[in-house]
C-alpha cells in the first residue's frame, strides 16, 4: 500500500527514506512486508505522502494498529461546531447559490439559492445521491442551459482528475469517464483558450436571461476526521449587475422553488431541516454523510 503511494506521488524510496527518516532498506522491507513499522513511522509516511485520512486508517490497520481518524456523520455530536458552520455560511449567501460537496462530489447540503440549479433537470438526476457533477454535465441536467459549456466542461472534469490523483478514488475515475462521454448539446463550440482569469458558470434562465457567476471553494483547516476532510462549500456569487438584480428578484420565490422541488422529488426532503419552506434564509442540510 505504502508502495502505491509513493509511485503515486512520483517519489523514489531513498527520496521517501530520507524525508522520514529511515534507511531506503527499512524502507523496502515495510514496503514488501518484511518488516513491521512503528505506528509514528506509518503516520510520518502518511503525512508525507499526503494520502487522506481514510487512506492512512487503512495502513494503519495494515500494520496492526487502530485507526486514528473518526468518520462522522454529520449529525453526530462531535461534528455539530461542523453543522452549525455550514449552516450559518450557507444561510448568509442566501438567495445566491450554495452547496456543500461530499465524497464524490455528492451533495451534501445546500441553500435554497441552489434550487435554481435544479430547475428543468431530470428527476432521475435528483435521486439520491444527488451528484453536483453530473447533474451540472449530463445532457438532461444542467448542460442544455450552460451557454459556455465546453469551458465548464473541461474545468469540472479537470477537477475531477486532480481530486482522483489525490485520493486514488476509484470511484472518481469511473465519474470521470462516464462524464467525458457524455454528449456535448448542439451548437457548443471549443473553449477559448484563454476566457479571462476564471471560468465563469453561465447558466440560460426560463427567460432566456443569461445569469453569470463565479465560484468560490472553501474547505476545513486541519481535518482529522475523514467525512470532514472530504467536504467542499462551493459558493457561487453574481459576476455582473444583471445576474445580481435576477437573483435579488428571485429571492421572493425561493420558498415556492423548494416547494415545487420537494413535489417533483420527495427523497430530496433528506437535505432539507424540519423547517424546511418556512423561510427562504433557511439553509438545507442533509442528516448525512
Amino acid at each position: 500500500m505504502i508502495r502505491d503511494w509513493r509511485l503515486r506521488r512520483r517519489l523514489t524510496q531513498l527520496d521517501l527514506a530520507l524525508a522520514v527518516g529511515v534507511s531506503a532498506r527499512h524502507l523496502s522491507f515495510v514496503e514488501t512486508g518484511r518488516a513491521r513499522p512503528s505506528s509514528r513511522l506509518v503516520a510520518a509516511l502518511g503525512e508525507r505522502l499526503d494520502m487522506p485520512l481514510g487512506a492512512r486508517n487503512e495502513a494503519l490497520l495494515a500494520a496492526g494498529f487502530a485507526p486514528r481518524y473518526s468518520a462522522h456523520r454529520l449529525d453526530d455530536e462531535p461534528m455539530r461546531p461542523v453543522r452549525a458552520a455550514l449552516d450559518t455560511v450557507l444561510a448568509a449567501h442566501a438567495p445566491y447559490p450554495a452547496l456543500v460537496l461530499g465524497d464524490g462530489f455528492d451533495l451534501v447540503a445546500a441553500n435554497p439559492g441552489a434550487t435554481l440549479l435544479a430547475a428543468g433537470v431530470d428527476d432521475d438526476l435528483l435521486a439520491a445521491p444527488v451528484n453536483a457533477m453530473r447533474l451540472t454535465l449530463h445532457p438532461g441536467g444542467l448542460a442544455r442551459r450552460l451557454v459556455n459549456h465546453a469551458q465548464v466542461r473541461d474545468s469540472l472534469l479537470g477537477r475531477i482528475r486532480r481530486t482522483h490523483e489525490r485520493t486514488a478514488d476509484p470511484a472518481l475515475k469511473e465519474l470521470y469517464d462516464e462524464l467525458r462521454a457524455y454528449p456535448a448539446p448542439a451548437g457548443t463550440v471549443e473553449p477559448d483558450p484563454a476566457p479571462g482569469v476564471f471560468v465563469p458558470f453561465r447558466l440560460r434562465g426560463d427567460d432566456g436571461a443569461e445569469l453569470a457567476f463565479v465560484s468560490t471553494l472553501t474547505t476545513f483547516g486541519s481535518p482529522r476526521d475523514v467525512v470532514l476532510e472530504s467536504l467542499v462549500l462551493e459558493a457561487f456569487y453574481p459576476m455582473d449587475e444583471a445576474t445580481r438584480r435576477a437573483l435579488d428578484r428571485a429571492a421572493a420565490g425561493l420558498d415556492e422553488l423548494v416547494g415545487d422541488l420537494l413535489a417533483r422529488a420527495p427523497h430530496t426532503a433528506a437535505y432539507l431541516p424540519a423547517a424546511a419552506g418556512d423561510g427562504a434564509s433557511a439553509g438545507l442540510s442533509q442528516t448525512g454523510p
